[in-house]
């Protein structure tokens, strides 16, 4: 490489400037060097690196692909390609490959990333857009995990983004948090935070249930001292895509306030959700679920779904625990004499409503 010339300094960034304005580590830059070639055209004194303009356009194309969940060794040919088609506005370059909008061709697993961004979280078997999205919540770049959320939703429909998508991602993110001494936690509060806001947007407006008689809401809560709501956000979702009345009380409800709830509105079903077996209180299903209301002779009662990891083993009369979204969805619409409409193909079905979304 040959050394920068003088004058060339005030329009190049070094390797930390533009680690911090790409979202990567700087550790990422020199690896993508050594084992891509994506690196720097010139150098200072044939050492330090500086990034030109054209260099920073390569590397900010390698980013938008790797987080479209592009494998890097593919994102780089492509980004380079890109970069050397282009004489003027390179920042604009459109790469050779463009991350497919459907699900991705069947391949082999992909072999564990050596960046940082990409190599860090367990993801095992998953889908392309796992990775993408890992990539991107890893580097804390929200705009990217906001458009690869709203793609796998417009791409898969919304049963299969939780499941085949956000799920694996999350407990992914929870497994590295778990056991890297409290690093990533930042990451997690970022991804479940944009999956918060990603499934509050597809719900529907609350749906009406009327004066007539007939089945009452669903009722969606944690139970007291839960503070885990992703899953029952995901499901409020689910019901409303449905046109279904529901009812959602978020985290850590009191058990004075559900009761209260539940006497108030009739509901056709009460999902409680506990990650923590020490937060999921079976009197307190069992009370919910003996709850009565109407007139004498016709009285009524909630069918009570647990959700969450806690209730492992417990369940009572009156009382299912689905094992994937999907059940759960179906055994709800069923009350209402709806049916699911079944979503595209999806080989891995049983991430859901009993496993928890990862530590938060």
């Amino acid at each position: 490489m040959r050394d920068i010339p003088e004058g060339d300094t005030a329009t190049s960034l070094s390797t930390g400037t533009l680690a911090r304005r790409l979202g990567v580590s700087p550790t990422t830059l020199r690896s993508w060097d050594r084992r891509y070639g994506i690196g720097p055209a010139v150098r200072t004194d044939g050492r330090h690196r500086r990034w030109t303009p054209p260099d920073v356009a390569v590397l900010e194309t390698m980013c938008r692909l790797t987080s479209a969940g592009v494998p890097p060794a593919e994102a780089a040919r492509a980004a380079k390609a890109a970069g050397s088609r282009e004489t003027v506005g390179v920042a604009t370059a459109r790469p050779a490959v463009e991350p497919a909008a459907g699900p991705p061709p069947s391949r082999a697993p992909e072999p564990p990333s050596r960046s940082r961004a990409a190599g860090t979280l367990p993801l095992g078997d998953v889908r392309q857009e796992c990775r993408g999205l890992a990539r991107a919540a890893v580097r804390l770049d929200a705009p990217a995990v906001e458009e690869q959320l709203a793609a796998a939703v417009a791409t898969h429909g919304l049963a299969v983004a939780w499941q085949e998508v956000m799920v694996p991602t999350l407990h992914a993110v929870g497994r590295k948090w778990a056991s890297s001494g409290d690093r990533y936690v930042e990451v997690e509060h970022l991804l479940s935070w944009h999956m918060s806001s990603a499934l509050r947007r597809c719900a529907h407006p609350p749906a009406r249930h009327g004066d007539a008689p007939g089945p009452g809401p669903v009722v969606l809560a944690c139970v007291p001292g839960e503070q885990h709501t992703l899953a029952l956000e995901a499901l409020n979702a689910g019901l409303s895509e449905l046109r279904l009345p529901t009812r959602m009380f978020g985290a850590a409800v009191p058990a004075e306030a559900l009761t209260a709830a539940v006497e108030r509105l009739g509901p056709a079903a009460v999902v409680l959700w506990a990650q923590a077996r020490s937060t999921a209180s079976l009197p307190l299903a069992r009370h919910l679920a003996g709850t009565q209301w109407g007139v004498k002779g016709a009285r009524r009662r909630p069918l009570v779904i647990l959700g969450g990891s806690g209730w492992l083993g417990r369940t009572g009369q009156g009382m299912l625990r689905p094992t994937t979204f999907q059940d759960a969805l179906d055994t709800l619409a069923g009350l209402y004499g709806a049916e699911r409409p079944q979503p595209p193909g999806s080989p891995q079905r049983e991430r859901g409503l009993s496993r928890g979304p990862g530590p938060a």
